[in-house]
């Protein structure tokens, strides 16, 4: 064995996730699943109810539609973890910290005559 060649770790496929069809990730089997769940709709709706083609194709678009806008709305180009920070937000409200009061600014705890006029004591 030649020991005057050097040999140096690499991690240069771990730095990144991959790309298919311009979808980060593991995005593309979201995708995937959209349009498995859309064919199995269209051909439910088609050979087992007996509906029309165009209602039909229609309805069966509805996953599909669903999918991409989960994909581009909520993780494509986003940090991780803002799928479920966003719904989240949606469905419980907001964090753990004071809610902002309605003017969009807290009042400084020490200026104890901003709501009065001048020569009043504060009302409380």
């Amino acid at each position: 064995m030649n020991t005057d060649l050097r040999l140096t770790d690499t991690n240069a496929a771990s730095d990144s996730q991959g790309r298919t069809w311009g979808l980060e990730g593991n995005l593309f089997w979201y995708l995937v699943g959209g349009l498995g769940a859309a064919i199995t709709t269209f051909f439910v709706l088609i050979v087992i109810m007996k509906a029309g083609l165009l209602s039909s194709f229609g309805i069966a678009l509805l996953p599909v539609v669903l999918v991409l806008a989960y994909i581009y709305g909520l993780r494509q180009g986003k940090p991780p973890g803002y799928d479920r920070d966003f719904l989240e937000r949606i469905l419980s409200g907001g964090g753990f910290g004071p809610q902002a009061s309605g003017t969009g600014h807290s009042k400084h705890p020490l200026v104890a005559y901003e709501d009065s006029t001048p020569g009043e004591p504060p009302s409380r």
